[in-house]
């Protein structure tokens, strides 16, 4: 596991930079997947408009202006905060510094707020004045919706990583009533609350600048799946806690590493790790590898998570500082599987997405895909339980079970209205 670039470095070209200890594995794939998804939402957005299916809004601007002093404050500030946050984390301790921490606290560096936000300001002001007018100007521009895609990304982040770190205080509450303060923390994020949250973001944006809904939740349908698919990635990775159960079939090494097992060496193990798991459960399944499947590495079906960002196990034989556990039982790698999946079915989304004329079907479809993965990826998850109508589910299940629902009236409506004539294939 890397729980950051250092380690990354470290492993595969021996270079040890201290800075790169502030790269966190899982906000870097989490950054990346939010990169290519909006090269992918940018493509689908343009393609739709060259098809008639998306059209560009008139909007008035003034031209000629020179910067005003709200322009101005806004990008001193703008330049403070990455400079005091920010370069101050790079500026400070590297290994004595934890960088959720150091973020979420009050700390920083006021030179390099202070001259960042200058610089900021500089450069508004430069831009501004260079467009200058004698007389400032009124023109009427057109804006198509893929010229939106950094305003829907901004959104797509901002009400993303709310929605995540909401539910997941609400899935953890009595951990949330404990500490309070691990609501700043960027630990825990649940997916679902931040494709709900977003998506009520973006339904907003996309009504106020007259994009067509349907059309729209088509282009997002695909991208979700990619950005859902990429953003496991950084669990994997990192090691942050989003895997399944024990596989009782394979035990770990000292050093690291998964070998075939029996029952009784799980049995044993509990044992002999009362500590550990006195405090973590002992779910599991006894899964070895199946005869079809030998081509596959163990690890496949069993992981250990060595140098776990979360610290979670027992100690590494031979290692020493921080990100020095391990598991002592291995457990189902379901982020793997989750890569694996997403990938897989963002593959089919893009294959069959110009086959549907009925704005809204290909958005039908994927939530019944996604919602399907995630309810039958939670039988082996590890996850915390609630009781709902009597039984004991996830909220991952009873969402992704609400999706699926969701999905197959949202097909047979659209289906409905597409006979009777009252589904708009353009927009004007």
């Amino acid at each position: 596991m890397y729980p950051n670039l250092y380690y990354v470095f470290k492993d595969f070209f021996g270079i040890e930079w201290n800075f790169l200890h502030f790269v966190n594995s899982f906000g870097f794939f989490v950054a990346l997947a939010f990169i290519i998804c909006s090269i992918v939402l940018a493509k689908e957005l343009r393609r739709k408009g060259k098809e008639g299916l998306l059209g560009p809004v008139e909007e008035k601007v003034v031209v000629g202006k020179p910067a005003s002093t709200a322009e101005l404050g806004a990008n001193f500030g703008l330049g403070f905060l990455l400079g005091y946050k920010i370069i101050g984390l790079f500026l400070a301790n590297g290994n004595a510094v934890n960088p959720q921490e150091y973020i979420f606290s009050s700390r920083g560096n006021w030179l390099a707020g202070i001259g960042l936000g200058l610089v900021f300001a500089f450069i508004k002001w430069r831009e501004k004045n260079r467009q200058k007018l004698a007389t400032p100007e009124t023109r009427t521009i057109r804006v198509w919706p893929h010229d939106r895609v950094g305003e829907i990304t901004m959104i797509a982040i901002i009400f993303g990583l709310l929605g995540a770190k909401l539910f997941d205080t609400f899935e953890n509450w009595d951990s949330f009533i404990k500490d309070p303060s691990s609501i700043f923390s960027m630990s825990g994020l649940t997916f679902y609350g931040g494709l709900i949250c977003a998506g009520i973001a973006l339904w907003w944006y996309t009504r106020k600048h007259q994009i067509p809904f349907r059309h729209f939740l088509d282009v997002m349908a695909p991208v979700m799946m990619l950005a859902y698919g990429l953003g496991r990635i950084g669990c994997q990775v990192a090691g942050d806690g989003d895997w399944g159960i024990y596989n009782a079939a394979f035990k770990t090494t000292a050093a690291g590493g998964v070998v075939p097992a029996s029952l009784s060496d799980f049995q044993a193990t509990v044992a002999q790790q009362a500590d550990f798991f006195a405090h973590n459960s002992t779910h599991h399944a006894f899964f070895p590898k199946p005869g079809f499947l030998s081509f596959l590495p163990d690890w496949f079906f069993a992981y250990d998570f060595p140098h776990n960002v979360n610290e979670t196990g027992i100690a590494l034989a031979g290692c020493t500082g921080k990100y020095c556990n391990h598991l002592p039982v291995p457990v189902f790698p379901t982020s793997l599987y989750e890569i694996i999946m997403g990938l897989l079915l963002f593959g089919l989304l893009w294959l069959i997405r110009k086959r549907f004329k009925t704005p809204g079907m290909l958005f039908g479809i994927y939530l019944i895909l996604n919602g399907l993965e995630r309810f039958f990826i939670e039988k082996i998850r590890v996850n915390v339980k609630m009781e709902f109508l009597g039984m004991q589910i996830t909220q991952a299940e009873l969402i992704s079970f609400l999706m699926v629902i969701g999905g197959i009236l949202m097909i047979i409506a659209l289906k409905r209205m597409n006979r009777e004539g009252n589904t708009p294939l353009k927009t004007s």
